[in-house]
């Protein structure tokens, strides 16, 4: 499993990769589960970990191809090569596979196909009016994207750990997997979940709040992720993600 650290900038990100993270993900914490980050921010972020690390980004929720397709080339070109995309509002699986493939259609113009998508389930589906995560697989697989993550909309409400059963979150990472999809796991972690989601068979697990000084809104801490870092590592790494 790798440690995937989300950074709202470059001395997030240099902070982030001083602790040891396996993943920079840029993402605007101010602008919702998803938020994105300035192209100029993501440049800098890309300059500051890109040589060393993956970095992603956070692109927020599609709801229109024009828009997802631009911000998925714009991201690509500026040097993610994994981007993530939610579907807040939107509860047909085939719409949310016509958006997917329109922003696989972007990010690898943007990169010479070098860049991925990551298609974003909620666990709490239900209050961000969302197809179910299962769903998502299908629309995912469908739509022929690289990997699955699942997270949570409301970053005020419960985590993943109490809205998902270890049984249950084991079967949807294993449902995932089957179609041929990296799994990642989010959705307000905290150091004594990383068990949990070991457990559950994720190839990443993605935390913010638990990174940083102050919650979700702070600084990222060396100290903060070097802990996270040191627990991801506890097993052998066996993620697939390269």
């Amino acid at each position: 499993m790798q440690l995937l650290v989300s950074v709202a900038n470059a001395d997030d990100a240099a902070a982030a990769l001083a602790g040891g993270a396996d993943i920079i993900d840029a993402k605007d914490p101010a602008a919702g589960p998803l938020g994105a980050v300035g192209i100029d921010v993501l440049r800098q972020i890309e300059a500051a970990a890109g040589a060393v690390r993956l970095v992603t980004a956070a692109l927020g929720d599609a709801a229109d191809e024009d828009a997802v397709e631009r911000a998925a080339f714009d991201a690509a070109a500026a040097g993610a090569r994994l981007v993530k995309i939610g579907f807040a509002g939107i509860a047909a699986p085939a719409r949310a596979a016509t958006l997917l493939a329109t922003a696989r259609r972007g990010a690898a113009k943007g990169s010479n196909g070098r860049c991925r998508v990551v298609a974003v389930a909620y666990a709490d589906a239900g209050d961000a009016g969302c197809l179910s995560p299962d769903d998502l697989i299908d629309a995912a697989a469908a739509a022929g994207t690289y990997g699955v993550l699942l997270d949570t909309a409301n970053k005020n409400g419960p985590g993943l750990r109490a809205l998902y059963s270890e049984a249950a979150l084991s079967a949807w990472v294993a449902r995932a997997h089957y179609r041929s999809l990296i799994v990642a796991l989010a959705g307000r972690l905290r150091m004594d979940d990383l068990e949990f989601v070991r457990e559950a068979g994720a190839d990443i697990a993605g935390v913010r709040g638990a990174a940083c000084e102050g919650g979700r809104a702070g600084r990222i801490s060396v100290e903060k992720v070097r802990a996270l870092a040191r627990l991801v590592r506890l097993v052998p790494d066996q993620s697939r993600v390269g």
